[in-house]
């Protein structure tokens, strides 16, 4: 046993050794000021003794093995925590730019005097070409790193998540349309400023969710979205948290401090997104890891808090009409449906993000419902059930328009319904051809899936 220690010691000393070696290589080559003429006068008596090969052309060695070793070592040298090294002659005995010598610099140094007079000379030319003015074409790759990194505006804008962002920016407007009496209701200053008030404190609010997503995933978006700002390094954990820290307080302050806005329907919509938003990606509950968990926050936060919230605020502080939550559920069929159809749109949405995120996932032991029945079987469900989905409201608004009061809402209901189907053919049409295992073609159509998303806010308030 003590034989085998001492041999494992041994090898890990050695296996050390060369990755100084490698690295010493690799630095002395890539830093030309680091050269001097001993070190260029030891190394031309290897090049002497065995085949007078100039110093430049003398065979590089592979950097993969120590590729690592070598970033760590250049970046310390460049940040002044340690001293460049000098190759010797030998290729593997450093001198450390603090003037001490090893036996073996010493040794190549003697050789090195018994050198021809002519090539001592080509030697020295060669260092003079070397000066210190070469230094001004070498680019530090910390500095380039950093000149590299966006603008804060622009990681922040994309820290936000931009695409649900802006579904939460058009949801809210057609909600209040929704709402609204009637069309010219919704533009007198009261609406314009109640809708105001919620937009605002809403988009703060969507982006404490999603960007507590990104912080508890890193590792698992280093693997699956590794452009994500964080995973990428273009913003550091502590200041995201900061972030979503004063997006969370600004958010769930504005939601009781209004007099008039501060609305039981914007308190909902506010709290429950920042309850649920906290519990699907926190631990220790970190509903994400279980699948029907996962699927009641999706349900309950774009389904019944977002549309029914917000819903009632819009009565409540724009047109009214107090009305609460569970009261528009059960008494508006506007509400109702609406929140029903966004809901399994949730649902959809949801799912199908898990589809090109199954690798990290399984690494991670994230149980979603890609990991446990597969990828392929997820997308094609996924995709029939928004294609239903769209079926089933486009005939429901087909018929509404034959039972329409006046022409004008028969045909506003009927064009509805016609995008419906319109969007569940497309629903079908770009989802020909992708490979459920490919994660760039799925995420390809997830985003077209946030456009029909888009659209069919947009619609909404002309479908009543």
């Amino acid at each position: 046993m003590g034989k085998m220690i001492s041999f494992s010691s041994a090898l890990t000393f050695l296996l050390l050794c060369y990755q100084e070696r490698e690295s010493s290589l690799t630095l002395a080559f890539s830093h030309p000021s680091s050269l001097t003429s001993k070190s260029i006068l030891g190394t031309a008596t290897t090049a002497t003794a065995s085949t007078n090969t100039p110093l430049r052309s003398q065979p590089t060695r592979k950097k993969h093995d120590s590729r690592l070793w070598n970033e760590f070592r250049s970046n310390d040298v460049m940040e002044g925590k340690a001293s460049p090294m000098i190759v010797n002659g030998d290729g593997h005995s450093p001198k450390i730019s603090d003037g001490k010598k090893t036996d073996e610099t010493a040794a190549s140094q003697a050789d090195s005097s018994s050198m021809d007079p002519s090539q001592t000379s080509s030697l020295l030319a060669q260092e003079s070409s070397v000066s210190p003015d070469s230094n001004k074409d070498f680019k530090d790759p910390t500095n380039n790193a950093k000149s590299n990194k966006p603008p804060f505006p622009i990681v922040l804008w994309r820290f936000t998540r931009p695409h649900t962002l802006i579904g939460s920016a058009i949801a809210i407007p057609s909600i209040f349309l929704l709402a609204s009496p009637t069309y010219s209701s919704f533009f007198t200053l009261s609406s314009l400023q109640s809708l105001a008030y919620a937009v605002f404190p809403s988009l703060l609010m969507n982006l404490y969710i999603t960007g507590l997503n990104q912080i508890t995933d890193v590792e698992i978006d280093k693997i699956n979205k590794p452009e994500l700002v964080i995973a990428k390094g273009d913003l550091g954990k502590g200041t995201a948290i900061g972030i979503v820290l004063v997006a969370l307080l600004a958010s769930l302050i504005m939601s009781v401090t209004h007099p008039l806005y501060s609305t039981a329907g914007l308190q909902v919509a506010l709290w429950g997104s920042f309850l649920l938003g906290t519990m699907y990606s926190l631990p220790p509950f970190r509903m994400k890891r279980h699948p029907l968990l996962a699927a009641f926050c999706i349900v309950a936060v774009r389904g019944t808090i977002i549309n029914a919230g917000f819903y009632s605020h819009a009565l409540s502080s724009a047109f009214g009409k107090s009305m609460g939550v569970m009261n528009c559920l059960k008494n508006d069929w506007k509400c109702s449906l609406s929140s029903l159809f966004f809901g399994v749109f949730g649902i959809v949405i949801a799912l199908m993000k898990d589809v090109p995120d199954a690798h990290g996932d399984r690494i991670f032991n994230i149980k979603s419902f890609t990991v446990r029945v597969g990828q392929t079987k997820v997308f094609r469900t996924m995709k029939n059930l928004l294609t239903i989905l769209f079926g089933v409201f486009g005939a429901a608004l087909m018929q509404w328009a034959f039972m329409a009061p006046n022409l004008f809402v028969g045909a506003r209901r009927g064009l509805v319904g016609c995008l419906c189907w319109l969007a569940g053919w497309s629903t079908r049409k770009e989802a020909k051809g992708v490979d459920a295992e490919d994660s760039v073609e799925v995420y390809d159509y997830y985003m077209h899936l946030w456009k029909l998303f888009y659209l069919s806010y947009l619609v909404l308030p002309f479908a009543k």
